[in-house]
């Protein structure tokens, strides 16, 4: 950059210099003056806010800073060199005294490139805070959660984190982090519209007028009182990080959560750096004492031959949760095997978006110790049909069934089986069952430790002009 006059009243050493988004001040010159002035040390972010969306590539920025202004015009330069901000989306704006400061016009200065400039109208001489707004791409954040399950598999204790990734190109110190739940229908990517640079910008500089509004709505939520937040204590971790995307990982922290009518916004405590190419995991919540069901589903037509666990439990107050829903992510799932809470790795699997109110089973792939063996003991033709020249034109196939179960493992256990048929189709069993569709049947059976038992069924089913369906 080249050098100013700080006499001027327009640098302030003691704030850090910003290199990717360079903010320089123009004095107002004579008619004979035309050439730019720029500063040798700029005012650094005094703060700054990052809202990312779950469900697309986009990031509302609002960064504050504290500018000096001449009595007169002033020129402001925004540059988004090496980071994916669409510039079609900065808006500018004066917190203080903003009836004395007037934006006259925006234009891309000419043979500058990734730069706009603002034509700012003071009617007085001296500080004010300003918001500079905008959209990149780059930032990103997923969930993960850890259920930590107790002996019998009757309750669990669930943790949620979320990690930050930014790969914006820009640096980001001091941030306070907003993460919206919810589908963003965007016409074009951000990533697009920052490469696009000035060509375009007049067709795309409406397409995110509808996020803007939504971002004011935002800004005008009330907060959660601390009550219906989520507190998750003062435990202190260890931070630590290596650059080139390596995780960060920070104290723990609170989270609050509010509802926008299509969104639901996370809001984390606190602030935090995050430089481009780094990631940041961040504590959301922990409940203790989840009520949790240990299914094992059997269905040859999906798995074959082997069974399948699940951990289930309800997004609800009942369960200790159900205050907000819970994003997309993976689980880690851990079982305590010992007295003194030894955990066992169980398996992981990822989840849906889930709501409120809603009952969730996490797949753990195949148990080997809980068998469902099908055997097929008998099988005949009755009540054959014949056309005139004596071929078999209906008859009906009566099969006999034997399912062996067992379950070797040390606790009570639900037993769903699905069993599949086609045609017109009759069963006859001793044991409790229910039809699920028309060609499904599901029959759910609880084991006891070490305890093995036999299903039994008859299927008929009518074929040919048997058939009456």
């Amino acid at each position: 950059m080249g050098r100013g006059n700080e006499g001027e009243g327009w640098s302030n050493p003691r704030r850090p210099f910003s290199p990717s988004l360079c903010l320089l001040f123009l004095l107002a010159l004579t008619s004979l003056v035309h050439a730019r002035i720029n500063v040798t040390s700029f005012p650094g972010r005094d703060s700054v806010q990052l809202t990312i969306y779950n469900s697309a590539d986009l990031t509302l920025v609002k960064e504050t800073r504290l500018l000096t202004f001449r009595k007169g015009l002033n020129k402001l330069e925004f540059s988004w060199a090496n980071t994916l901000i669409d510039p079609t989306s900065v808006e500018f704006r004066a917190l203080t005294r903003p009836d004395e400061i007037e934006i006259l016009d925006v234009s891309f200065p000419p043979r500058v490139t990734n730069t706009l400039e603002w034509r700012i109208q003071s009617e007085f001489a001296g500080e004010v805070t300003v918001e500079i707004r905008y959209f990149t791409s780059g930032i990103s954040w997923s969930a993960d959660y850890v259920a930590e399950v107790n002996q019998p598999e009757k309750l669990m204790q669930l943790a949620g984190n979320v990690r930050v990734t930014n790969k914006s190109g820009e640096d980001y110190e001091n941030t306070s982090i907003r993460l919206v739940v919810g589908t963003i229908r965007l016409v074009e990517n951000i990533a697009d519209l920052a490469r696009r640079g000035e060509e375009g910008r007049d067709k795309d500089g409406e397409k995110l007028s509808r996020l803007r509004d939504e971002s004011k709505k935002m800004d005008g939520m009330k907060r959660l009182e601390p009550a219906d937040s989520l507190a998750f204590g003062n435990a202190a971790r260890k931070r630590s990080g290596v650059a080139n995307g390596l995780e960060l990982e920070d104290r723990r922290r609170e989270i609050t959560k509010e509802a926008l009518s299509e969104y639901f916004l996370y809001s984390v405590e606190g602030r935090d750096t995050i430089p481009t190419g780094w990631s940041k995991r961040l504590p959301s919540f922990s409940t203790p004492a989840v009520p949790l069901v240990s299914l094992y589903k059997f269905e040859a037509e999906q798995w074959g031959a082997t069974v399948q666990r699940f951990y289930a439990f309800t997004n609800n107050t009942a369960s200790k949760l159900g205050k907000e829903p819970l994003p997309d992510g993976a689980v880690r799932a851990f079982r305590t095997i010992t007295d003194d809470r030894l955990l066992a790795y169980v398996g992981a699997t990822a989840v849906k978006y889930i709501p409120i109110n809603e009952r969730v089973e996490m797949g753990l792939g195949p148990d080997s110790e809980i068998l469902v063996k099908p055997t097929l003991m008998n099988w005949e033709k009755t009540n054959l049909d014949f056309d005139a020249n004596g071929n078999v034109k209906g008859w009906d196939l009566k099969q006999i069934w034997k399912l062996e179960l067992q379950n070797s493992r040390d606790i009570d256990i639900a037993l769903d089986i699905r069993r599949n048929f086609s045609g017109d189709w009759t069963l006859t069993t001793p044991d409790t069952y229910e039809k699920v569709d028309a060609n499904k049947v599901k029959f759910l059976v609880p084991l006891k430790p070490r305890e093995k038992r036999e299903l039994n069924y008859e299927l008929l089913t009518r074929l040919g002009t048997n058939a009456t369906r």
